[in-house]
């Protein structure tokens, strides 16, 4: 987040500083030297020595020797182990979520949106699924995955709308592609009672996704189904992969509805 972007001055400039250092760091780019934060994050090097020396110090951020370069500390581990741990509907979930994984050879994957950040809590895997394994905690990407469009569906009009404005003015080409896939997005749910993956971010595979009637405690849940596209139930999405799926979600929010966690 950016500093300057906070008009009323409720932020904490030091600490928003020091969370967008750690916020440089993804599954994808685990080892950052300390030019490369600069060049990410716009702070001058006293400035971010402080901040990363005051990071190691807390075990959220450790120097490597080895590396020469900063890596994520063990304490982010611990840190995220309560937010895991209130996510009940994990546990209600995981076992209908293997059994779909193992009835369709592929992966289910469970994420959590809040806002405009959409995260993955949960994946069932079949036993020798080829489908490549996100980590817990990983973004899903709001445009171009099924998850994700299931989720901005779900969002209040208000919020999607002001998500899309935002995404107009700051990259008004792939905002039109959205608009698109959204309109293919509203018809899958109007025909098939599910949002698909159209091969936007991984070719090789096929998904689809429902999101939860309403959110839990402000946070939209969302469900979905991977197979690879040689998979035959590829062709059956509509007939057989997609209704399981929709009794998926409706049964986890019928065991939630029940002990009263909805």
């Amino acid at each position: 987040m950016n500093v300057n972007a906070d008009p009323d001055g409720k932020l904490v400039s030091a600490l928003v500083r020091g969370v967008s250092i750690l916020r440089c760091f993804s599954n994808k780019c685990q080892e950052l030297s300390a030019k490369e934060l600069m060049d990410l994050t716009g702070l001058p090097k006293p400035t971010l020595f402080r901040l990363t020396d005051t990071l190691c110090e807390l075990g959220l951020l450790r120097y490597s020797e080895r590396l020469s370069k900063y890596v994520p500390g063990l304490g982010l581990l611990s840190l995220s182990s309560p937010v895991l741990s209130r996510l009940a509907l994990r546990q209600i979930a995981r076992p209908q979520m293997q059994a779909l994984a193992d009835l369709t050879e592929g992966q289910v994957q469970l994420a959590v949106g809040f806002r405009r950040e959409l995260c993955l809590v949960e994946q069932a895997n079949s036993l020798g699924n080829p489908i490549f394994r996100p980590e817990v905690g990983v973004h899903t990407s709001l445009p171009r995955t099924a998850s994700g469009r299931a989720y901005l569906l779900g969002l209040p009009d208000e919020e999607r709308e002001a998500y899309l404005r935002d995404l107009h003015a700051a990259d008004p080409q792939r905002a039109d592609w959205l608009d698109q896939r959204l309109g293919d997005a509203r018809r899958d749910l109007a025909e098939n009672g599910f949002c698909r993956s159209h091969g936007d971010l991984h070719r090789e595979l096929e998904s689809i996704a429902v999101a939860m009637s309403k959110p839990q405690d402000g946070e939209l849940w969302v469900f979905a189904v991977t197979l690879p596209v040689y998979s035959p139930l590829c062709g059956k999405l509509e007939t057989e992969v997609g209704p399981r799926l929709r009794t998926l979600v409706r049964s986890v929010e019928s065991v939630l509805g029940a002990s009263g966690l909805s």
